[in-house]
């Protein structure tokens, strides 16, 4: 819950901070200046009262759009503009109530169909109305949606899912994508970036508006409007989180596509393909491969640039995007949580990503591969009071951004493969969202495997989640690995997969201490090391090979002279359980009956097991004995 007096001291002390640096003079009543945006520096006169003057603009609009207006057509009643009923000075959805129930996590839930989103779970805040589950339309300004009216030959069933997404995000309630599948990933950006695109057009909309009627007001010599809090702490609105700079690079074009020439102009854009994409003249092995060479997952993950430190602003007006914009001049950041983190910690704040309003974060299970403490460090920032001011026209902040409750009107939309339960927390605990939550739903099937193969889940208890590393290890200490140590066929041609690692560390010490023979393969494995482990391991120097999952992800290298399978723990990735299963086929004479396979699961592998034994076996393996 907001600490309201905390959050009343940090805002008297940045006010007193930005008047502190301005000088220590009172404000000059406003004078007009010749254009609307143009920086101002604020000189003080003693004994006067402060009054409304324009924005400091030059953070919020180009000097060239300054006297740019809303489009007449456009002008409808905008009291019933789903962008104004949410992110509007008085939010429908921000009361009290609603912000106390999100704080205690009471939610009412229901069970709903979304059309080509499939079964949905849809949560609202208890004892609040949060208005309709959907809305008519899509709510997209006309001249916004005409690029994506006007593609031919989309599939009806990509279109469709399209028109579900936008009605969906139309509402700003948060989504959580939980199972999106690389058939469908591009026609989700589009629609995604259409909705980024029309908040961000709404938003400049309002401040110039609001601008025209403050000209309006000091010509006819009387006073400005006081309803024109229009604006955030500071002018980024849209943040993307990324894995790679690929990811960057389609996301980049997804929204351009909605930007045609010669309407609009593309500023930077070869830098960014240079920079995001691949060097020139550099093949890349794996979107030239024949199909099927390596599993899809792997080459729609990793072609292109897979570099994961990267951060761009791009800044959006009515005749132009441009990349490369300094963050506090630019509307959407794009970085990757590496990226990010590097940069507040150098810079010592998160000042640009105090006023938020839309969250997007895309390939959730390529994010989890990598190192999910920066993830939580870049949430932990966002929608914060900033330390500085930054020329924040205070006139024309909103008040919940002023009384620290920006957090709760944040739409996120979340982007993944497959649920873990990092992603299912954060779902939970950092989606605050008072218009409620929504998050698809998926019945899995059992993952196809070779035939005739006997596959072993090995059960042990755990009644504590912060148990359950001690207690696996320890069950597979005392009582799995023995087993395996005693049988001759089993004690060699073994493969360890273990999912965490963590684990594998503790697993590899383990190791050492007995006197058996084994090699190791990790992400930190070099090169030298793959070849030699692999070598080894295959000609029976080795007995056991120790592999994480990481390692897998990243490489996706097939093993020769797999007899018998361990996992430590279910993989994440259903396919690479599969994958290992069928490894023992590439070599010659192999048949079903010589293979082993063994599962240690507990109960809290849920989502794991769900994918690998389908969601009805898994109910089955997880009930209480």
């Amino acid at each position: 819950m907001v600490d309201e007096n905390s959050t009343t001291t940090r805002l008297l002390t940045l006010l007193n901070v930005s008047a502190t640096k301005a000088g220590k003079k009172k404000w000059e009543p406003y004078v007009p200046a010749d254009k609307l945006n143009k920086r101002k520096s604020v000189r003080l006169v003693e004994n006067e009262s402060p009054v409304v003057k324009i924005p400091q603009d030059a953070r919020m609009i180009d000097a060239g759009q300054a006297q740019e207006i809303a489009p007449k057509e456009e002008e409808a009643d905008d009291t019933k503009d789903p962008y104004e009923q949410h992110f509007g000075n008085n939010s429908v959805h921000l009361g009290e109530a609603a912000r106390l129930s999100v704080d205690k996590r009471a939610w009412n839930s229901q069970k709903s169909s979304r059309g080509r989103l499939g079964s949905t779970y849809e949560f609202t805040p208890e004892g609040c109305d949060p208005g309709p589950s959907s809305s008519r339309g899509d709510a997209i300004l006309d001249r916004l949606k005409k690029p994506l009216h006007s593609k031919k030959n989309v599939p009806k069933d990509q279109s469709d899912l399209q028109n579900d997404l936008l009605s969906v995000l139309s509402t700003h309630r948060d989504l959580y994508l939980s199972s999106s599948s690389w058939e469908n990933k591009k026609s989700t950006r589009e629609a995604i970036s259409l909705h980024l695109f029309n908040h961000i057009t709404k938003k400049r909309r309002r401040v110039l508006k609001n601008n025209e009627r403050i000209s309006n007001a000091t010509k006819a010599g009387n006073e400005p409007p006081e309803d024109v809090q229009d604006q955030g702490f500071t002018r980024p609105s849209v943040l993307i989180l990324l894995p790679f700079r690929s990811s960057a690079l389609a996301w980049f074009n997804a929204l351009t596509t909605h930007t045609p020439s010669p309407e609009y102009q593309i500023e930077n854009y070869t830098r960014f393909t240079s920079e995001y994409g691949l060097p020139s003249g550099a093949i890349d092995k794996l979107a030239t491969a024949e199909p099927g060479t390596y599993p899809q997952d792997h080459v729609e993950t990793f072609k292109g640039n897979v570099d994961d430190n990267f951060r761009v602003g791009i800044k959006l007006t009515r005749k132009s995007v441009k990349a490369f914009t300094e963050f506090y001049g630019c509307d959407i950041i794009i970085a990757s949580p590496l990226g990010l983190r590097q940069s507040i910690q150098k810079e010592k704040n998160a000042d640009y990503l105090s006023s938020i309003e839309m969250l997007v974060m895309d390939q959730l299970e390529a994010l989890a591969m990598q190192n999910w403490d920066h993830v939580k460090f870049v949430l932990d920032h966002l929608n914060k009071l900033p330390k500085e001011s930054h020329d924040t026209d205070f006139s024309r902040t909103k008040p919940w951004y002023l009384d620290g409750h920006s957090e709760y009107l944040r739409q996120s939309i979340l982007l993944s493969a497959y649920e873990t339960p990092e992603t299912r927390q954060l779902y939970n605990a950092s989606l605050k969202n008072v218009a409620g939550k929504i998050r698809t739903d998926k019945r899995w099937s059992p993952i196809e495997v070779p035939a005739g193969i006997d596959q072993n889940f090995v059960r042990f208890e755990c009644g504590n989640p912060k148990d359950e590393a001690d207690k696996r290890f320890n069950y597979f200490t005392t009582q799995l690995l023995p087993i395996v140590l005693k049988s001759a066929v089993q004690s060699s041609n073994t493969v360890i997969f273990v999912p965490s690692y963590f684990d594998f560390v503790r697993v590899h010490n383990h190791f050492r201490k007995l006197r058996v023979s084994f090699t190791v393969l990790s992400e930190y494995s070099t090169n030298q090391e793959i070849s030699r482990g692999r070598q080894a391991f295959f000609a029976g120097q080795k007995s056991f090979l120790i592999v994480t999952e990481r390692f897998h992800f990243y490489k996706r290298y097939k093993i020769r002279g797999i007899r018998n399978i361990i996992f430590y723990g279910p993989p994440d990735h259903p396919q690479f359980y599969s994958e290992y299963l069928s490894y023992p086929f590439l070599d010659d004479g192999v048949e079903s009956s010589d293979i082993t396979c063994r599962v240690l699961y507990s109960k809290y592998d849920w989502f794991r097991l769900e994918r690998i034994a389908g969601t009805e076996e898994a109910i089955e393996l997880t009930k209480s004995l």
